[in-house]
């Protein structure tokens, strides 16, 4: 575990803080309360949509990129059958661990969510957080696509939810927030490190300090993502010809109050139905 140390200051008081040099999403833990701790709008959400822009019954939910699997383990309580794939093992592992606490079997599998298959079909689909973005590639994003294609049956939906890059405005340069759990705590600051339009890459730091009873250290890593402008997104759902674009929302999550989307937009969900 690649650690160093830093002084950091209270008042007259300093002290050391653990530096742990480590991937967040090797940590699903502490993940999982930074970006699972308050889902309910997000589950209301998806079943509002459901049943706006769905006939039929709705009964299998399937989510690439799943990580912990913060909100399949929601819908597998409220009687859903779900299922996903994440590529990182550790959060596949806690994700199956938590489901199979609760008696659901081995629901998630490790694979690439720029290409992977699934024995059937599956109703709806999620993605609500960003994840769409570390496809790094177009090839891997119309892989992406391509393959939500295949495993969302025809009229069935998939929610995607993504950070676009305004050409009208100033981009937010960062954000922090805190979550806890018991006696467990983390806070989050997330900050721009580098831009690049013309590569369509950008990095992100992140950081989680953790507080527990017995030990307080910071876990920081560096995201690489895809940018996406209104345009470009626009133009890889419909290159895709398999998706249509229903209705958009922002991440307040309000069906009552569509978005339209524009060159000064940020955070959006796209309601996509499978043709």
């Amino acid at each position: 575990m690649p650690k160093s140390l830093t002084s950091i200051g209270f008042g007259s008081l300093e002290m050391e803080l653990e530096i742990v040099n480590e991937s967040i999403y090797d940590h699903p833990k502490y993940y999982d309360l930074v970006f699972g701790s308050d889902c309910a709008s997000e589950l209301q959400f998806i079943e509002a949509c459901a049943a706006q822009f769905m006939s039929g019954r709705v009964e299998r939910l399937f989510e690439p990129a799943c990580g912990t699997g913060r909100l399949l383990n929601h819908f597998a309580a409220r009687g859903y059958r779900v299922g996903g794939i994440d590529l990182n093992p550790k959060a596949v592992a806690y994700c199956n661990d938590r489901l199979k606490r609760n008696g659901w079997e081995d629901r998630v599998q490790v694979a690439d969510m720029s290409a992977f298959k699934q024995p059937h079909k599956w109703d709806l689909a999620f993605n609500t957080i960003n994840s769409f973005r570390h496809l790094g590639t177009a090839a891997e994003a119309e892989g992406h696509f391509e393959c939500m294609g295949k495993i969302v049956r025809r009229g069935g939906l998939y929610l995607l939810g993504i950070h676009l890059s305004p050409t009208n405005g100033i981009p937010e340069e960062g954000e922090s927030w805190s979550a806890r759990r018991g006696h467990l705590a983390v806070n989050t600051r997330m900050w721009t490190v580098d831009r690049n339009p013309k590569t369509r890459i950008e990095r992100f730091g992140i950081q989680f300090d953790v507080h527990t009873p017995r030990r307080q250290f910071r876990i920081v890593d560096e995201l690489v993502l895809r940018s996406y402008t209104v345009k470009q997104m626009e133009t890889l759902i419909a290159a895709s010809g398999v998706w249509e674009v229903l209705e958009t929302y922002d991440f307040a999550y309000d069906l009552d109050s569509p978005l339209k989307v524009d060159s000064s937009t940020e955070d959006v969900v796209y309601v996509l139905r499978r043709l």
